[in-house]
């Protein structure tokens, strides 16, 4: 299949690149087109994957390529890109995270209903051997869980919900269900989110990276005789894992996760980041 890539400044491009076409992951599937300017990074990034097309905007390709995967690091972009190739039928993954808006989510979601398209999107750090331990643990009667991470409030790419998704996600996998309302608190470097899901008390902390370094991902669940703690670790391979479960989304047609699931982390982070806006302008 023929894949387009759109938002080649996310180091998650080259990864995607690197073992879709240089280690021929999936055999002939393969990013063929990349979106942006014709500029260092993306001839630099077209010759590691023997790329020759390099295209300004993303519509041009619609009826050229199979799918398309967008992978912006600002969340508020990814609207505008993935809605066109979906209404088209053009099955898309969205990079974490879906949308920086709970209403450009639900727009996108809308426009693979209309086109009759599979899209997807999530963190990474859902697919993670550590993640698939931490979601086969067996904790009755689970009562609370935390996630620890790093997240930078006050980043470029629309603050809380760039980094802040990975956490968000892993909290949805590991406690599914509707969230409800959230309650913010500001801890020295780090902002704690904290709401229900399904009855049980989930715990963001998501702390700001330091010039010295980020916090690990970390994700702690407590039953009531039981807990189970463990780091969440990314290796050199961290993406492949997701990667595979696009390329089974594009082999069998079905999404591996439905709406609700895809909303819920980023209803969390508009609220977080609502109440974190309104704070700042009290102050």
């Amino acid at each position: 299949m023929r894949i387009a890539l759109v938002g080649t400044e996310n180091s998650h491009a080259d990864e995607i690149v690197r073992h879709l076409n240089t280690e021929q992951l999936a055999g002939d599937t393969r990013v063929v087109t990349l979106v942006g300017a014709d500029d260092e990074r993306n001839r630099k990034l077209a010759a590691a994957g023997g790329i020759t097309w390099i295209v300004r905007t993303a519509v041009e390709l619609i009826g050229d390529v199979d799918a398309l995967i967008v992978t912006n690091r600002d969340g508020a972009l990814h609207r505008e890109y993935a809605v066109p190739f979906l209404e088209a039928g053009v099955p898309v993954w969205v990079d974490k995270p879906l949308a920086a808006s709970t209403a450009d989510a639900q727009a996108i979601l809308d426009a693979a209903k209309r086109g009759g398209a599979a899209v997807t999107s999530y963190s990474a750090v859902r697919w993670v051997a550590d993640a698939d331990a931490l979601a086969a643990a067996r904790v009755e009667d689970l009562q609370a869980i935390t996630v620890t991470g790093p997240a930078d409030p006050d980043s470029e790419y629309s603050g809380i919900f760039f980094y802040g998704i990975h956490a968000a996600d892993l909290a949805q996998r590991l406690a599914p269900g509707e969230p409800g309302p959230v309650e913010v608190e500001r801890v020295g470097s780090t902002v704690v989110v904290r709401y229900r899901c399904a009855g049980v008390l989930v715990t963001l902390q998501l702390v700001k990276p330091s010039d010295a370094g980020r916090v690990p991902f970390h994700a702690e669940l407590v039953g009531r005789t039981e807990l189970v703690s463990s780091d969440v670790r990314l290796d050199s391979e961290y993406v492949v894992p997701g990667l595979k479960v696009f390329l089974k989304m594009l082999e069998t047609g079905e999404r591996p996760l439905d709406d609700a699931t895809m909303l819920a982390p980023i209803t969390v982070l508009e609220q977080t980041h609502t109440i974190l806006r309104q704070s700042v302008q009290e102050v």
